[in-house]
C-alpha cells in the first residue's frame, strides 16, 4: 500500500493509526487487500472533512466482477473509521483488481452522498447510487 501518511504507526497528536492503516487491518477480513491509498488533494489534511480518497484493493474471490458485498464492505468499513474519528470522507474513487493485478472495475461515491447519508438520503438511496456507479472491465478476450 501507499501513502507517505500512512507509513507512521499512530498520529502524534491522536494516538491513532492512519485512516490508510486502519482501513487495510480492517479490510483483510473480508478478503479485500487495500493495494494503494492516496488523499486527492495533498493540501487537506487526512482528519479534515471531505478530504478525498483514491482506493485501490485486491480480492480473493473468483469472481471477474465487482460484487456489492466487496463495495460493502469496504463503504460499512470506511464509514466505520469516519464514526470513531468524527469524519466523513470526500469524493471516493476506487479501483478493484484481481489476485493478478487485472482490473475488475472501478467504482466511485460523491462527497455529498456521504454528507447527506444521514440528514436527507436513506441508507437504500445511499447504497443505490453507489451501486449504479460501477464499471465493470471485461478484457476482450474474456468471453464469459
Amino acid at each position: 500500500m501507499t501513502d507517505d501518511r500512512a507509513t507512521a504507526e499512530r498520529d502524534s497528536v491522536t494516538g491513532e493509526r492512519p485512516v490508510a492503516v486502519t482501513l487495510e487491518n480492517r479490510l483483510m477480513s473480508h478478503g479485500i487487500y487495500l493495494t494503494s491509498f492516496a488523499w486527492k488533494d495533498e493540501g487537506d489534511s487526512p482528519a479534515e472533512d471531505g478530504a478525498g480518497i483514491e482506493l485501490e484493493y485486491e480480492v480473493v474471490a473468483e469472481t471477474p466482477r465487482i460484487t456489492r458485498n466487496e463495495v460493502g464492505a469496504v463503504l460499512r468499513t470506511l464509514l466505520t473509521i469516519g464514526d470513531e474519528r468524527s469524519w466523513t470522507p470526500g469524493r471516493l474513487e476506487v479501483t478493484s483488481l484481481t489476485t493478478d493485478g487485472d482490473v475488475r472495475g472501478w467504482w466511485y461515491v460523491e462527497r455529498e452522498w456521504f454528507e447527506h447519508l444521514e440528514s436527507g438520503l436513506s441508507q437504500l438511496e445511499f447504497s443505490q447510487r453507489v451501486l449504479s456507479t460501477i464499471k465493470n472491465y471485461r478484457p476482450k478476450h474474456d468471453s464469459s
